[in-house]
């Protein structure tokens, strides 16, 4: 009786840390408009507050047509279409971990509708006005994202252009939804500051932290099982890689000190496709190449959008 009941103390503890771990990693705070405007108070961010901050207002003020989806597993999925021609192409645009898409895409927005792109800004499941449980680093977020690609295709039809955008865990969704079907509509896809897998960028973060591999990634891989249903190991963007034969484009800033610039270095030399293409930024920090090195940053995409778009 006296190990049974040891047990099931043991069992109790494991599952409460489990579920701790799950709420610090995997849940999303309530996002305000306020929100968009939080930015790390470090020597790489700072230089750019000012800036990021009309950038963000300039975004908030370009009218957009609300969109919304429902998702594989059943949850209402919130999107912003900026139009453009009926038959121009299509860029979907998917945000970072626990971040907002206006302040994500606050450069990456403005450029797809003044270059004339349909453009869709969408809140990641659990952020924004999406609704789900949590986020997943993008196992769950890769199906969501052909879910977004069918609704384009619904209204759009059977001969639209797309290119995947993603950012940070964005990034890394869209690369890991190469591994899935997509349709040959899909001519393209851009990567700014993806990790290489959930799995990896996690380990990463708990070794910043100083916190122990064991436990403690076991209790946030146990609690992903848990409480949100996916497993952290089923997916990632490096394994996805191996079979794309999609165009992409690689970015990455040099000194990102969240997800090392390694990482996206190890997508592109993983991807499969004859088609790909990578820019490294000197002194970018996590998601911040377009601020370092603005025309770097737009001639590395004008060219890839336009070899993909026109054939150019």
């Amino acid at each position: 009786m006296t190990l049974i009941v040891t047990l099931l103390l043991l069992a109790a503890v494991v599952i409460t840390a489990a579920y701790i771990c799950f709420l610090v990693a995997y849940s999303v705070p309530k996002q305000t408009r306020e929100s968009l405007y939080d930015m790390p108070d470090t020597e790489q961010y700072s230089p750019f507050a000012e800036e990021s901050h009309r950038m963000i207002d300039e975004a908030l003020s370009i009218p957009f047509e609300p969109v919304t989806v429902q998702s594989y597993d059943g949850f209402t999925l919130f999107g912003r279409h900026y139009p453009a021609a009926p038959d121009a192409p299509w860029l979907i645009m998917f945000h970072g971990y626990k971040s907002g898409a206006e302040r994500d895409f606050c450069g990456g927005m403005p450029y797809g509708v003044k270059s004339g792109y349909n453009v869709l800004l969408v809140d990641q499941r659990a952020h924004g006005r999406s609704e789900g449980r949590c986020l997943t680093f993008g196992v769950k977020e890769r199906h969501d994202c052909l879910t977004w690609i069918n609704y384009v295709l619904s209204v759009a039809g059977p001969d639209a252009k797309i290119v995947l955008y993603g950012m940070s865990m964005g990034a890394a969704t869209v690369l890991m939804a190469a591994g899935l079907e997509l349709p040959g509509n899909i001519v393209g896809i851009v990567s700014d500051s993806g990790y290489s897998s959930p799995s990896g960028i996690i380990k990463k973060v708990l070794k910043d932290r100083h916190f122990p591999q064991f436990p403690t990634y076991s209790l946030l891989r146990l609690g992903g099982m848990l409480f949100g249903g996916f497993d952290i190991e089923e997916a990632s963007a490096v394994m996805a890689m191996e079979s794309c034969d999609i165009p992409v484009l690689f970015i990455h800033g040099e000194d990102d000190r969240f997800v090392p610039c390694e990482m996206g270095i190890e997508n592109y030399e993983h991807c499969k496709s004859e088609h790909k293409m990578m820019l490294t930024v000197p002194g970018a920090g996590h998601g911040i190449s377009y601020m370092v090195d603005r025309p770097a940053y737009l001639n590395a995409v004008n060219s890839f959008l336009d070899s993909v778009f026109h054939g150019v």
